[in-house]
């Protein structure tokens, strides 16, 4: 794009709230001084080349997935956003506004005390520092370095561990995991901090190691509990503190429509007083996770917001895009739709599924969702294969905005009702065999690391072990021609990363691309050892040893 264009996205952006109807997915657009309040762009601004995205290169993408923050979270309500704005126009004391905004939240969700926190991990760490150290200053500025201290554990539900504990890790904390109730009262000892909690299937009341049954046993020994509920919508009161919890944690940029980079912490106020001590503006192991004046009023705003918002009607506008969706579709022979309205807490948004038999469409789900979400115009769906042999996309309405409704179902019955011929079986032959083991060099942003794989080829399909630095797992793949693609899974408690590795087979030699999934891209060569398997004969002792 040329510097003109760039300069005259950006001189426009301001003025796309008068370019929309006078009415949003929070209402009406009016400020109470009658005022237009900044709105969210519409379809014809996202659709346009002045949309400030593509003024970078970028290419916008209409969300059809979910709150997500690789996709960018949720959109900030009118309301939020005029508060950010408000907020960036004066200077003000940081503890005195969080005081403010917590006595605030605490009467709008019924809650003992609130914390905004710079997101909802940040807000995982602050917490996890806050039952260390008890609003110790000495103590909190040792962190990680946890030697000396009384409270260095937290206890985890095995069903619990997932990839955003990292936050409750990043204290220098041992982990002790748990799976039972018998297992969690043994666990318990004079180090143990506080109990982590995340709000999955295992937590729910009636199961065996639910919420109600970890709380009960912890408020006798006087150890807080922790609920995790990032992506849930909000409870007012919040259900979680009345099912036990001390603290409950929710993100402010997903269901609650808030800044992205802000957490709304509610509960126990001592506790909250002390994991705000233990995030900027104060320094120690917090500083890092700064939140600015514009997020935390941003915040008090959505949650004022949510307490107002006509939820019912919000649920019946996404059913009618979904409907829009789905009548599109089932024009399209082979294609069954099905709504899904979800009742847990977790994502509540309505979905659309839409399946056929990919035997019939030559065409799976997940070669639609790529087909759509790397191409112009960009929708970003969800997709799944089932045991039944159909495969299928999902639409999630919960993040689309007016209109997008109608570009989703055009955009999805182009590429749906294409005519595609049926796929063929037939591998090309391989140049070679990669049976052997291989010296794998792989290049990350920053460093060198030396991995090793043992293959086994039989035709086109390739079996193995990938070790790395710190794993050893099963690898498999395929070779056709000289293209090699290779997959392994390194899997640790609540995290997982996989290496899809594709490369060109020349000799004794692989070279090629890793694709990291979230955590992007590297380089690998991988080479054949040249050694020669060690043959000896074994003699078995005939009995016990007659010396040591």
């Amino acid at each position: 794009m040329k510097r003109r264009n760039v300069l005259k996205g950006l001189a426009l952006l301001p003025l796309t709230g008068s370019m929309l109807p006078k009415q949003s997915l929070a209402g009406p657009i009016l400020s109470d001084k009658g005022s237009l309040v900044s709105q969210i762009p519409g379809p014809s601004v996202a659709s346009s080349e002045l949309n400030i995205f593509r003024s970078i290169g970028v290419e916008p993408i209409i969300n059809c997935r979910g709150a997500f923050t690789i996709l960018g979270g949720s959109l900030e309500l009118p309301q939020v956003r005029e508060a950010m704005e408000a907020a960036s126009q004066n200077f003000v004391q940081y503890d005195e506004l969080a005081d403010g905004i917590s006595k605030r939240l605490a009467e709008i969700t019924g809650a003992e005390w609130a914390m905004v926190s710079a997101g909802c991990a940040a807000g995982l760490k602050h917490i996890t520092a806050a039952c260390v150290t008890g609003g110790n200053p000495e103590k909190l500025i040792r962190i990680p370095d946890l030697t000396g201290l009384e409270k260095t554990e937290v206890i985890i539900p095995e069903y619990s561990r997932n990839v955003y504990d990292h936050a409750v890790r990043n204290i220098g904390v041992k982990i002790v995991h748990v799976s039972s109730p018998e297992e969690l009262k043994k666990a318990i000892n004079s180090k143990t901090a506080m109990i982590y909690v995340n709000a999955v299937e295992g937590s729910f009341t009636g199961q065996p190691f639910s919420l109600e049954v970890i709380s009960k046993i912890a408020k006798p020994a006087n150890i807080p509990v922790l609920i995790d509920a990032a992506a849930e919508h909000l409870t007012i009161p919040p259900v979680h503190l009345k099912r036990g919890a001390d603290v409950v944690a929710y993100s402010g940029g997903k269901a609650i429509r808030g800044p992205q980079c802000a957490g709304l912490m509610l509960g126990n106020k001592d506790i909250l007083m002390s994991a705000w001590q233990a995030s900027s503006p104060h320094h120690g192991p917090g500083r890092d996770n700064k939140v600015g004046r514009e997020e935390m009023m941003g915040m008090l705003a959505a949650v004022e917001s949510w307490a107002k918002r006509d939820h019912e009607a919000e649920w019946k506008r996404w059913l009618s895009w979904l409907d829009t969706i789905s009548k599109k579709m089932l024009t399209i022979n082979g294609v069954k739709t099905l709504i899904i309205e979800p009742t847990a807490l977790s994502n509540k948004y309505p979905v659309l599924k839409i399946s056929w038999d990919p035997a019939k469409l030559n065409v799976n789900g997940n070669e639609i969702a790529e087909e759509v979400g790397r191409n112009k115009p960009r929708v970003a769906v969800g997709d799944a294969d089932h045991p039944d042999g159909t495969t299928s996309i999902d639409i999630t309405a919960g993040h689309m905005k007016e209109g997008e409704d109608r570009l989703v179902a055009d955009r999805l019955y182009e590429v749906l009702s294409r005519k595609r011929s049926p796929k063929s079986e037939t591998m090309n032959s391989p140049s070679g065999n990669l049976s052997g083991t291989w010296k794998v060099g792989i290049k990350f942003f920053s460093s060198m690391d030396q991995h090793i794989f043992t293959l086994i080829q039989d035709g086109n399909w390739v079996n193995g072990t990938h070790k790395s630095e710190f794993h050893e797992r099963l690898i498999a793949g395929t070779i056709e021609g000289n293209q090699v693609k290779l997959k392994s899974v390194a899997e640790m408690p609540g995290n997982s990363i996989t290496f899809y590795f594709s490369g060109t087979v020349s000799g004794d030699s692989i070279t090629g691309d890793i694709h990291l999934g979230e955590y992007r891209t590297a380089k690998f060569t991988a080479t054949r050892e040249k050694s020669k398997a060690v043959r000896r004969k074994v003699s078995v002792p005939g009995g016990p040893p007659l010396a040591t």
